[in-house]
C-alpha cells in the first residue's frame, strides 16, 4: 500500500512535491480511512488543476519510477533511462531527477529512492521501519559507493556487479534477496492507465474473461451498470468483445437476439468500461493501486462518482486496493464523499513550474483551515483554491466586424 510518493525534476515539478495517502487527522467520512498496522491510510486521491497543470505529469512520474525500477535489470550497459528533468531552468535542465516512494508491505515501512539522468543513477537508498523503533538503513548509493546495513545480507556479493545505469536494488532482486523482491513486487502492484487511450487495458479485460475464474466478476461488474445490452461475450474466433441485445417485431413483442462488436457499435464510454474494468477489480479484489488519468473522460458523471465510492467502500474494497486519478468533473468535489486530504490540486506559477497541494492543506486568506461544510465544487470553480485556468478574452479571435 503506498503512503507516500514525491518526484523533483521531473518534466514539469522542479522542485520536490509529495502526494500523501496518510490520513491527517481530520474526522470526513471515516470509511475512506483503512487501518494498515500502525497508520491509517486513504483509499483514493483526486487531482484537479487547469490543462497542462502537471496532473498527468504527476501520475506519469509514479508510473515512470515504476518502470525503471522493474526494467532496470534488463538493460545493456549502453542504454538510457527513461527520465527528462525539468527542462525550463539552466540549472535543473543537466541535474537528475528525484523519484521516491514510501510502501507499506506486511505492516514493514519502506522508504525507497533514487536520482537519475539518462546516463547513470547518482543516488539511491533504502530504509525499512518495523511496528516498533526507528527508521533502519538497508542501503545508501553515492555514484559507485554503496555502503549496506546490517540487516541487508542479499546486497553483500552484489556491489561490483551493478552498473552506474542500474539500480542496485533491481540487481538484488535480480538475485534472489528476500527484501528486495518484496518492494519489486509492491511496486509492481502499482498499475497505470491511460483515460483516453486503452488498447493495453481492453487486453487484460481479454484475459480475465478467459478465465473461468475472473470472468463472474467482469459480468456481474457490467450487468449491474446496466449498459443496455443484455449479454456480453468474448469471441473466440476474433478476441473482440460481442454484446447482444433484444430484437424485436413491428408489434414490439421480443423474438430473437442481434449480437454487435462492441468496438465499432457500442459507445465510446460503453467501450471505456470494458477496458476498465479488469483494472478496477485488481484494485478491489486483489489490492492493487490503480493510477487512471482523466478518469472521467467519456463516463457519465453518475458513473465515476460510483467507481470512486467502489474504493472508499470497505464493504467492496476488501483488499484494501488504492485508486488515485486526475480529473476534470467537479461534480465529484461535493457528490462523491471526498474527505479534504483526498482531493489534491496542481497549479502552475510563472516559470511553469508545478507546486502540488491538497485541500487539507490549503489555507484561506487569512491563514484558516477550509471548513468541511464548504461547497467544494462551487469554490473551486470561483478560483478559491486555486488551480484553474486563465481564460483570456475570446472577442479578440474572431474576423467579425474586421476593418469596423
Amino acid at each position: 500500500m503506498l503512503l507516500e510518493f514525491t518526484v523533483g525534476n521531473y518534466l514539469s515539478f522542479k522542485d520536490k512535491k509529495t502526494l500523501s495517502l496518510e490520513a491527517t487527522a481530520i474526522k470526513d467520512f471515516p470509511n475512506n480511512v483503512m487501518a494498515a498496522g500502525e497508520y491509517k491510510l486513504l483509499r483514493s486521491a483526486v487531482i484537479y488543476g487547469a490543462n497542462s497543470s502537471g496532473k498527468s505529469n504527476l501520475l506519469k512520474a509514479l508510473n515512470t519510477m515504476r518502470d525503471i525500477v522493474i526494467n532496470s535489470a534488463k538493460l545493456n550497459s549502453t542504454d538510457k533511462i527513461n527520465v527528462t528533468p525539468f527542462l525550463l531552468n539552466t540549472e535543473t535542465e543537466k541535474q537528475p531527477s528525484f523519484f521516491e516512494i514510501i510502501l507499506l508491505i506486511d505492516d514493514v515501512r519502506y522508504r525507497y529512492g533514487f536520482e537519475a539522468s539518462s546516463e547513470k543513477v547518482y543516488h539511491e537508498w533504502l530504509y525499512e521501519k518495523g511496528t516498533k523503533g526507528k527508521e533502519q538503513l538497508l542501503f545508501v548509493r553515492e555514484d559507485n559507493k554503496i555502503v549496506l546495513g546490517k540487516t541487508f545480507e542479499e546486497g553483500k556479493a552484489l556491489k561490483e556487479k551493478t552498473r552506474e545505469n542500474a539500480l542496485f536494488l533491481a540487481i538484488c532482486d535480480q538475485f534472489n534477496g528476500e527484501k528486495s523482491r518484496k518492494i519489486l513486487r509492491g511496486i509492481g502492484m502499482i498499475l497505470n492507465i491511460s483515460g483516453i487511450n486503452h488498447t493495453q487495458s481492453r487486453e487484460v479485460t481479454k484475459l480475465f474473461l478467459e478465465r473461468k475464474d475472473l470472468k463472474p466478476y467482469i459480468e456481474k461488474f457490467i450487468t449491474t451498470l446496466d449498459l443496455g445490452f443484455d449479454q456480453f461475450t468474448l469471441s473466440k474466433d476474433t478476441r473482440e468483445i460481442i454484446t447482444r441485445h433484444p430484437k424485436y417485431n413491428a408489434a414490439k413483442e421480443r423474438i430473437s437476439q442481434t449480437t454487435f462488436n462492441s468496438l465499432a457499435c457500442e459507445s465510446s464510454g460503453t467501450n471505456k468500461v470494458f477496458d476498465l474494468v479488469a483494472y478496477i477489480l485488481a484494485g478491489l479484489n486483489y489490492g492493487h493501486l490503480i493510477i487512471i488519468d482523466e478518469l472521467d473522460a467519456k463516463l457519465h458523471p453518475l458513473l465515476t462518482k460510483q467507481i470512486v465510492k467502489m474504493f472508499n467502500d470497505p464493504s467492496i474494497n476488501t483488499s484494501n486496493g488504492q485508486l488515485i486519478f486526475a480529473s476534470h468533473d467537479t461534480n465529484l468535489l461535493n457528490y462523491a464523499g471526498l474527505r479534504r486530504d483526498q482531493i489534491y490540486f496542481t497549479e502552475k506559477n510563472e516559470y511553469e513550474e508545478t507546486d502540488l497541494y491538497s485541500l487539507a492543506e490549503f489555507r484561506e486568506p487569512g491563514g484558516t483551515k477550509v471548513r468541511n461544510d464548504r461547497n467544494y465544487e462551487k469554490d473551486y470553480i470561483e478560483g478559491r483554491y486555486g488551480a484553474i485556468p486563465f481564460i483570456g478574452n475570446f472577442s479578440k479571435i474572431t474576423t467579425n466586424g474586421a476593418g469596423n
